[in-house]
């Protein structure tokens, strides 16, 4: 008689003790169902034992489990750490998970004579002051938009900024002070860095108002075009708080984060508060269960969302959780200070989560309408493509190029969620023997790079990253290479379907193609059609933006990059003395040794590497 998971759990038993630590859950092929953690291992496991009580989601799991694994911990704080960082790396069935997990980007003002502030994003490794988190990329670039004008500071690079001569189309603007040809002085330029920075930091007031009595000051010793100037910086001020939206006066540091559970489905809203101003917002759309409590998703979500990024020090939240005392000692000793957690019930910080709740309810309200469209429209591709059921994982394919040059194929992926662009992968071609523009050899070889790695990754197709069916953009000859390729590789059930643009390639006119069928078409307003042509779009999008990005860096490319020994201090000596690469690559040997800080040595070198070259 075959052992039902209780009797398995039950057999686990006698051999565990009160210490705290980490459980897995693991099916019949050995693949995690769940991890949880404890503070005493035996009385948590023995709760799973028991054959009643549990929710269905619960049952299932222990209905599934085969066999368990434990890890103890000297402390239910590690144990905490240790789960979600398990939970994260092993992403298991029945866990709520954050499927979400983008870094945030900070404003970095630069340790420099004269400071340079920028986008920054990752680790802290630059030398520098930072500020951030801000929810997005466009809050950061509203924030340095704005700033620039107020400030005039340089958002140039230190290469660009020492080698310059004359002031740059910033300056022109109005955006910079120009200190790179010594249009500010030191003194000047770094008081323009110390009020950025005090705005940064919510001194924005302060900042604002000695403004206002240096513009008056100027106006009534009739210097307009001053006060003009000074008039403008303080409307760029305004301007960031009035897109920021939301000011708290009494909430200097905090992440606002709120949730909101229906139907199955989650979404959690994260806003940044940042020296009492509003840094932007996030959402994230969790994996929960029906039976899933708010206590459990909140929990969950805060363990893995602060895995590798840092909390504020206070975080308020829409519901409360179970161990908040054991999640501040987590957060605190991974933050390296304390941390606080509370559940406002009025006041500011009640208004802040009520604000949140209601975002989070209005996101998921249109993700789950949204989620409805996508799955009607999966399941019409189904039909219109004869699957035997509507596809979970769509991946789409393009290449582009110039007549052969900058070649590169792009991959697009969708799913009932939509389109998946943390799945989305760009194939550089590197196939020698192709001819350039042979469109054909090109979606060949991105097709062998593709399966090769499906096949090395997930060779027993249970990790969900094949296709249930390829779109490749091309008629009859791109599918019979496809064909070639799926060949090669043993793969003969992974259907694959062909987007030709048609007659006179307008756009409602599409051919599909398939092996050993005749092409046909779909009505013309037939809403797949619709599906398919946003697909075919975007992957053409994301094709020839890759394709343009692979031409601009090859524009860029400076051939002294490639010569062995020659750094950025030598190469722009070289280049100040010569004017360009090409002027280098073309002086003699005794021109290139008379520059300043370049020895005979490095001078043989860099003639030896053109000459040869040549």
């Amino acid at each position: 008689m075959v052992a039902d998971g209780h009797d398995i759990i039950q057999g686990y038993l006698k051999t565990l003790d009160s210490s705290p630590g980490v459980y897995r859950m693991l099916d019949d092929q050995s693949r995690v169902l769940y991890v949880g953690k404890a503070r005493n291992l035996k009385a948590r496991v023995s709760s799973y034992a028991r054959p009643t009580g549990h929710s269905r989601r619960i049952e299932r799991m222990i209905s599934d489990t085969a066999s368990m694994m434990f890890l103890t911990t000297r402390t239910e704080t590690e144990a905490l750490l240790l789960e979600q960082n398990l939970i994260k790396q092993l992403k298991p069935k029945f866990n709520v998970l954050l499927r979400d997990d983008k870094s945030f980007p900070n404003i970095v003002v630069t340790d420099h004579e004269y400071p340079m502030i920028k986008k920054h994003r990752g680790a802290k490794k630059e030398k520098g002051d930072y500020y951030g988190p801000f929810a997005s990329a466009g809050a950061v670039n509203r924030v340095l938009n704005q700033l620039q004008k107020a400030f005039l500071l340089r958002n140039c690079s230190d290469s660009m900024f020492e080698t310059r001569t004359r002031p740059c189309l910033q300056h022109q603007i109005k955006r910079c002070s120009a200190p790179c040809v010594g249009k500010i002085s030191p003194e000047e330029y770094g008081a323009s860095v110390m009020d950025a920075q005090r705005f940064l930091s919510g001194r924005s007031t302060q900042i604002q108002a000695q403004l206002k009595t240096q513009m008056q000051d100027a106006s009534e010793a009739m210097e307009f075009e001053r006060a003009a100037a000074l008039r403008d910086r303080i409307r760029a001020l305004t301007q960031v708080q009035t897109a920021q939206g939301i000011n708290p006066q009494t909430t200097a540091e905090a992440d606002v984060i709120a949730l909101h559970m229906e139907g199955g489905q989650a979404c959690v809203q994260v806003f940044f508060i940042r020296a009492n101003q509003n840094w932007g917002n996030q959402d994230f759309y969790p994996r929960v269960g029906e039976d899933v409590s708010h206590a459990e998703a909140m929990e969950a979500f805060l363990g893995q969302f602060y895995d590798q990024k840092e909390p504020a020090r206070l975080l308020l939240l829409s519901h409360g959780i179970e161990d908040a005392d054991l999640m501040c000692e987590a957060l605190s000793y991974k933050a390296g200070r304390k941390v606080e957690i509370t559940v406002p019930q009025r006041g500011e910080k009640a208004e802040l989560i009520d604000g949140a709740l209601r975002n989070a309810k209005e996101s998921l309200g249109r993700k789950m309408s949204e989620s409805a469209a996508q799955t009607k429209l999966l399941k019409g591709l189904a039909e219109a493509f004869d699957l035997d059921a509507p596809p979970a994982r769509v991946e789409v394919y393009d290449n582009s190029h110039i007549q052969g040059t900058n070649a590169v194929g792009g991959m697009i992926v969708a799913g009932p969620e939509g389109f998946m662009k943390n799945q989305y992968r760009k194939f550089n071609i590197k196939g020698e023997d192709l001819v350039p523009g042979d469109d054909f050899g090109m979606m060949k070889e991105v097709l062998h790079r593709r399966l090769t790695r499906l096949q090395k990754d997930d060779p027993d197709r249970d990790k969900g990253l094949w296709p249930d069916l390829m779109l490749i953009d091309g008629g009859a000859g791109q599918v019979s290479a496809v064909a070639e390729i799926m060949a090669e590789h043993g793969v003969d059930d992974l259907p694959f379907v062909g987007v030709a643009k048609g007659i006179d390639r307008d756009a409602g006119k599409e051919e599909f193609h398939r092996v050993g069928q005749r092409p046909f078409a779909l009505r013309r307003n037939d809403p797949v059609l619709y599906f398919v042509q946003r697909l075919r779009d975007e992957a053409h999008r994301f094709a020839i933006g890759t394709h343009r990005a692979k031409r601009a860096k090859s524009q860029m490319a400076n051939p002294l990059d490639e010569v062995p020994g020659v750094g950025a201090a030598r190469r722009r000596a070289l280049m100040a003395h010569f004017g360009s690469a090409k002027a280098v690559s073309r002086a003699n040997l005794a021109d290139l040794k008379a520059v300043d800080g370049v020895s005979a040595a490095l001078a043989e070198r860099v003639y030896a590497f053109f000459h040869e070259k040549g």
